[in-house]
């Protein structure tokens, strides 16, 4: 993937937080997607829908737009603007009362959204999974806590985050929050190596956001934080399952 393609589209404007490009184009470069004709993709937690851009362009696939705080309008205008207003769907729903018919993913990709509403154990499971057609593939791209410092995220980054700091996890603590099904083949979760670049990219806007977190960006954002990938790989229908067993 070229990120340059899609730097006329990213800006202070339609960046909410560390480069969301650079994120997904290190999770697509690492896993691809290569879904089938007429497959759907569901982009959970889209913001301005720059992601969704990029998943509909990079990979073909009609793509699903979800977001809670930017409304399916705003987003519908933004995509018709780019040109691919037919290939993605804005949705405007919470992450924890989706309505969507089962299995109709064949992927899953959600970037710097997943923690603010994934944060409890079972919730991939009821609310992720049910979504999911056999072989599916999930992507996660999000802000977390290193390994090395698992568990003291309150302790360590309050002063940033305010009591939003619980939110950020290690790898390790992601990857038991995803758990255990018949469904999942595989889990894998690491620290990605986009975290300097990402993070630059986001502090030299103008963003009143960005603009906050410099203040921390030495101090607490760059010695104890990371981004978490996160790779779900669904099984294929089992022979039980077909009824053959």
């Amino acid at each position: 993937m070229n990120i340059d393609t899609y730097k006329p589209y990213i800006s202070a404007k339609t960046m909410m937080g560390p480069n969301s490009v650079r994120i997904l184009a290190e999770l697509l470069d690492k896993y691809p997607l290569r879904p089938a004709k007429d497959d759907t993709v569901l982009d959970l937690g889209c913001g301005t829908g720059l992601t969704s851009l990029i998943i509909a362009r990079e990979t073909g696939a009609k793509v699903f737009a979800n977001d809670l705080w930017v409304s399916a309008e705003e987003n519908g205008k933004r995509f018709a603007g780019w040109g691919v207003g037919e290939r993605i769907t804005p949705v405007c729903e919470d992450a924890n009362n989706l309505h969507f018919e089962r299995k109709q993913f064949c992927a899953l990709v959600s970037i710097d959204s997943y923690h603010y509403f994934a944060g409890k154990e079972d919730f991939f499971r009821e609310k992720i999974l049910p979504f999911m057609k056999d072989e599916g593939e999930v992507l996660i791209g999000i802000p977390g806590l290193k390994d090395a410092y698992s568990n003291r995220a309150e302790e360590l980054l309050s002063d940033w985050l305010g009591d939003d700091a619980y939110m950020f996890k290690s790898p390790k603590c992601w990857k038991e929050l995803i758990g255990d099904d018949e469904r999942i083949e595989m889990v894998q979760t690491w620290e990605m190596d986009c975290f300097s670049q990402a993070w630059e990219e986001w502090l030299a806007t103008d963003n009143e956001y960005a603009l906050g977190d410099r203040k921390y960006y030495e101090t607490l954002i760059k010695p104890y934080t990371c981004f978490v990938g996160i790779y779900v790989k669904i099984n294929r229908l089992s022979r039980k399952n077909q009824g053959i067993l």
